[in-house]
């Protein structure tokens, strides 16, 4: 599965989160590092989930971009 992944910077590092997985987030000193953090707390969370018998939620969540123009003051 493939989770929707939102990544911050900040002034000491990074955070990352999975929307479709709320309460799941981490955060580091790098952005290669919180990728490898996110992704070890998605699987254990979801292992955590399946293991309790409940559904695993699938990925529901999208991202894009669009480009803007700003006229000059």
């Amino acid at each position: 599965m493939e989770y929707l992944i939102i990544i911050e910077k900040s002034k000491t590092g990074y955070s990352a989160y999975p929307p479709d997985l709320p309460g799941v987030g981490v955060t580091g000193k790098t952005k290669k590092l919180v990728l490898a953090l996110i992704k070890e707390a998605i699987e254990f969370h979801l292992e955590d989930i399946y293991s309790s018998g409940k559904k695993i939620p699938k990925p529901k969540n999208e991202a894009a971009t669009v480009t803007v123009k700003i006229k000059a003051a």
